[in-house]
């Protein structure tokens, strides 16, 4: 009878098992939840002011999240006005969708400038663990009555102009302040027009990454003056080609003074073509090879050289230098192919290999490959003394047969 009982046990468990695993390893596999904070205003928070938080959350998986609550945990100097207000039930979240929700906290009279911490916790359904993420938000009383404003000047510089996947570089920003007079008279009250940036930030998206930080300025920028801004910008190695708007966005003196810009950044793997203008075949072991190379990049290439690679061939030089080459330029080099085997089955693969740098990128790239041949050609000389020889017997044939009638015929 024990025996039946304990059967009966794990079957039992067995049972429970396959309803529950299933379903829990699907929502564990598909939901993936992404947490961000879209904005915060005003930008610094404000002392003993309110600030806005929005929350961001995006499901990148294949299942719905069943029941997601978001959850806002300040710490100090941030505080949420009541414990009601501090959680948000969502509900369903379906794949590919995405929640936005804004949490009003304030900031402690007593705070000191600086940089402050809240927490966002979630969790896909009511019964599931909760994870959470941490983010920072700037506090601060530094409002201004300065009038000045902060333009972006000219375009952004791009190091390189046009990047390729795997590149990295620079964008590089003019920020200036418009004033052209030290003081403005509004309302009979007079202000003067200097200008301040209290933070720039340049911010990614996905395939292009920002690596520097945010810029905050301490300083004072007069009128007609102006500042320098670069940001480091890595690419990934699989980026399609492109172009890709990164934010850069500015607090100025205060916050009827922000800006915000979207920069256009452009990603094309294009680089070097290198194209044969003469038959590639070799003549009795050797020939020189002629090969047109053009630069199809947007920018122009530096370093770029050519080298080319065969089994059994020797190939002088063996790495042609061209130098710098600006957008659709064309180059034409010449290269000798000669044979230093004799176990040679021809054609062969004749693989042309490219290097070339993007901005301070270094880039190696097999562009083509290609069939050798081999022509055996009889030599135009040997065949001019065989006819030359030729020519002199029969000559010295017809004189001396002339020589023997005329000495016939003064014997007669």
């Amino acid at each position: 009878m024990l025996g039946k009982d304990r059967a009966f046990f794990v079957i039992l468990v067995v049972l429970m098992l396959s309803l529950f695993l299933p379903s829990n390893a699907s929502a564990a596999d598909g939901a993936d939840l992404k947490v961000s904070v879209l904005k915060y205003e005003p930008i610094p928070a404000e002392i003993g002011e309110y600030v806005t938080v929005w929350v961001k959350v995006e499901n990148l998986g294949y299942a719905k999240a069943d029941d997601l609550s978001i959850k806002m945990v300040p710490e100090y100097p941030f505080s949420i006005d009541s414990s009601e207000n501090e959680l948000v039930n969502v509900g369903i979240l379906s794949p590919d969708n995405a929640a936005v929700e804004d949490f009003r906290l304030y900031t402690d009279a007593a705070a000191k400038q600086g940089v402050g911490t809240i927490e966002v916790w979630y969790q896909e359904d009511s019964s599931g663990t909760w994870f959470k993420k941490e983010f920072e938000i700037r506090v601060g009383s530094d409002t201004f009555d300065s009038k000045g404003t902060i333009q972006l000047s000219g375009e952004p510089v791009k190091e390189p102009e046009v990047f390729m996947p795997g590149d990295t570089g620079t964008v590089s920003f003019t920020l200036r302040n418009s004033a052209t007079e030290y003081t403005i008279t509004i309302d009979d009250e007079q202000y003067d027009t200097n200008a301040r940036i209290q933070s720039a930030s340049l911010t990614g998206v996905e395939g292009l990454k920002v690596t520097t930080e945010t810029y905050y300025g301490n300083g004072v920028i007069g009128p007609g003056e102006s500042v320098d801004l670069t940001y480091n910008i890595e690419v990934d190695e699989d980026t399609p080609d492109g172009t890709y708007y990164l934010d850069f966005s500015i607090v100025g003196s205060s916050h009827s003074y922000n800006n915000n810009w979207r920069i256009p950044v452009k990603v094309d793997s294009s680089s070097v073509r290198v194209i044969p203008s003469k038959p590639l075949a070799l003549e009795n072991g050797e020939v020189v090879l002629e090969f047109d190379v053009a630069n199809i990049h947007p920018n122009a290439l530096s370093s770029v050289s050519v080298q080319l690679e065969a089994e059994g061939i020797e190939f002088s030089p063996t790495e042609y230098f061209i130098g710098s080459m600006d957008s659709d330029e064309l180059f034409t080099i010449e290269i000798t192919a000669k044979t230093i085997s004799e176990d040679i089955s021809f054609p062969v693969d004749l693989v042309i290999n490219a290097n070339y740098r993007n901005g301070l990128n270094e880039h190696t790239q097999q562009v083509d490959v290609r069939q050798l041949k081999h022509n055996v050609v009889e030599d135009e000389g040997g065949a001019g003394v065989y006819v030359a020889a030729l020519l002199l017997i029969i000559i010295g044939a017809g004189a001396y047969i002339l020589y023997k009638r005329r000495a016939q015929k003064e014997q007669e």
